[in-house]
């Protein structure tokens, strides 16, 4: 690509033609500050935060939108422009309600972040007039509060750019604007999904999860109660975050070590189920590619995806695996396979997660997820919630021993541990599968054709004679691409997996929050999953079909893989839903 020479605070540098002055600036280590910009989602130059004189312009320029010319002269840094930035959060602090000491989102607020870095106190220099308190907690995973948002529209941008859903937007006009649903519906009325994006972008306390941390507090003050955690593969790659370690930190040890301390009676690993969940998968696709079944199978591991799918693309409900995800498998053994080995009523169980998506907790209240007759998982928690958790208890998390996750639900393989990212279920089903087709030992375990955080990944792969064509998408603005390929006859496929937060579940609603200057120039989702595929390189089985605690499932209780009792406990079903 071409570059053009321009100067920023009177510095020549180079730049290739077409950048924008914010990205120009950010290969001269200047950063320019931000709040409604993302890149590729939100490029609106609306909130005015990011402004520079550019030499020759009648007024201040959005830098997030201005393009770069040659020989072209910037100024990020002089009085006129701080003074602008200055009173521009002035004016957003004159109808925003302050109550940092409360708000989740204090010390990790953007808007919170910029204050004290230009100097803005509490102290109103313009007294405008308050928005009235609008709370929206309609949804089974979110809050929404009106009087803390500040219509930087990131969460529109995400939720119609990039998950193609679009149920919220701008309502009303001028001072009156606030985000909100059409004809002004509750969200949990609309076609949401739950996925959480908006939160994840959000950067002020106005998207906050619905926090059950209280909950599982009480629950574990009960003396008549046999708590049990389980984790998500993506959580160990992310938590860290919340702590001040590097993106992409597998803190694993660190993890189990913070939840028995919290008094976790057992520390058990989704990656288990992922592994259970892989046994069942495969069966199903080679029973439905061997007995004429509906194809492509696609997987249900995503609650979010599966929601969408019900909403949007009802009539391929069909195609969707009937497996339970991994939480809910993992919630079901709970309750029956181990409640029985350990003697405990399963009424007397609460069974508790940790996973990177909001989703999840639309998910256990589902039908046709109780498999004990009571519900396989009581209560959902985000990676987010556990780190409130381990603050408010007061845990050193950085300090604390790397220790290990119980038995027998906490044995798993490197299989089960790229669940988290994009592709990862598909690559863990293909090791199981082929070796099962082929009956031969697989000499290469890694499937790299699927791997990476492309949003739509195909490939075709000669095993026992056919070709098996599979895809893989993640982000539902991907998935709906693909599907529509699909229902076209554009694209043929005999396997298909969709994750509905893009990158997959490392990337999930529920995930550490990081600023737009972080999210903007960093690859998050690649430095997430590379912790995970790293686990999975080194582990000394990598195969879901190997793991002895999955054969001994089996073996005790479960019989095979499609048995009947397997359908009964570890199977669901979906329902076709309107779009609202």
């Amino acid at each position: 690509m071409e570059n053009i020479t321009m100067k920023i605070n009177g510095v020549q540098i180079s730049v290739p033609a077409g950048s924008t002055i914010l990205e120009a600036a950010r290969m001269a280590h200047i950063k320019i500050p931000t709040l409604c910009y993302l890149k590729e989602i939100n490029e609106i130059g609306a909130c005015r935060i990011c402004v520079v004189e550019v030499k020759g312009a009648k007024s201040l320029v959005a830098s997030c939108v201005y393009p770069v010319s040659e020989g072209m002269e910037v100024w990020t840094n002089t009085p006129k422009v701080l003074d602008s930035r200055k009173k521009t959060l002035q004016l957003i602090l004159s109808t925003h309600r302050k109550e940092c000491l409360s708000c989740v989102r204090s010390g990790n607020c953007e808007l919170q972040q910029l204050c004290r870095e230009l100097k803005v106190d509490d102290e109103n220099k313009y007294e405008g007039e308050m928005h009235p308190s609008m709370v929206d907690d309609s949804a089974p995973h979110m809050i929404r509060d009106n009087s803390k948002c500040i219509l930087c529209r990131r969460c529109v941008g995400v939720c119609e750019n990039v998950q193609g859903i679009g149920v919220i937007g701008a309502n009303a006009r001028g001072f009156s604007t606030y985000i909100g649903q059409a004809f002004d519906m509750g969200l949990g009325e609309t076609s949401c999904v739950s996925c959480g994006q908006c939160i994840a972008v959000c950067p002020t306390g106005a998207l906050t999860e619905k926090d059950n941390t209280d909950d599982v507090f009480a629950a574990l003050a009960d003396p008549t109660k046999h708590v049990f955690v389980q984790t998500a593969p993506s959580v160990r790659a992310a938590l860290g975050e919340e702590f001040g370690l590097p993106i992409g930190t597998n803190v694993e040890g660190k993890m189990a070590a913070a939840l028995r301390r919290l008094g976790f009676e057992k520390v058990f690993d989704t990656d288990f189920a992922a592994d259970l969940t892989i046994m069942e998968e495969a069966h199903e696709f080679l029973d439905r590619v061997k007995n004429g079944g509906v194809l492509p199978l696609i997987t249900s591991c995503s609650p979010g995806w599966v929601k969408y799918c019900e909403h949007y693309f009802p009539d391929m409900t069909e195609n969707l695996s009937s497996c339970k995800s991994p939480q809910q498998m993992f919630g079901a053994m709970l309750k029956t396979y181990y409640a029985e080995k350990a003697g405990i009523d399963p009424k007397d169980i609460v069974s508790v997660s940790i996973m990177p998506c909001t989703a999840k907790k639309f998910e256990i209240g589902r039908d046709d997820q109780d498999a004990a007759g009571v519900a396989d998982v009581d209560i959902s928690l985000t990676t987010r919630e556990l780190a409130r958790m381990i603050r408010r208890v007061g845990l050193d998390f950085t300090d604390l021993p790397d220790e290990g996750f119980d038995d027998p639900l906490g044995e798993s393989t490197g299989a089960g541990v790229i669940f988290g990212a994009t592709g990862g279920v598909m690559e863990a089903a293909l090791r199981t599968a082929v070796e099962t087709l082929t009956g031969e030992t697989l000499e290469s375990l890694d499937f790299t054709e699927v791997r990476g955080t492309k949003g739509i990944k195909e490939a075709t792969y000669h095993v026992a004679g056919m070709d098996i064509n599979v895809a893989v998408a993640s982000g539902l603005g991907n998935a709906r691409t693909l599907l529509n390929k699909v229902k076209s006859g554009e694209a043929r496929y005999h396997f298909i997996e969709i994750m509905g937060c893009p990158g997959g579940c490392v990337n999930g609603g529920g995930q550490p929050q990081q600023p737009g200057s972080v999210r903007n120039f960093t690859d998050i989702r690649a430095l997430r999953a590379k912790a995970l595929y790293d686990q999975d390189a080194a582990m000394p089985i990598r195969k879901s079909h190997e793991n002895p605690s999955i054969k001994r499932l089996y073996e005790e209780f479960l019989g095979e893989p499609g048995s009947h009792k397997a359908h009964e406990l570890l199977h669901t079903t979906y329902v076709k839903r309107s779009v609202n």
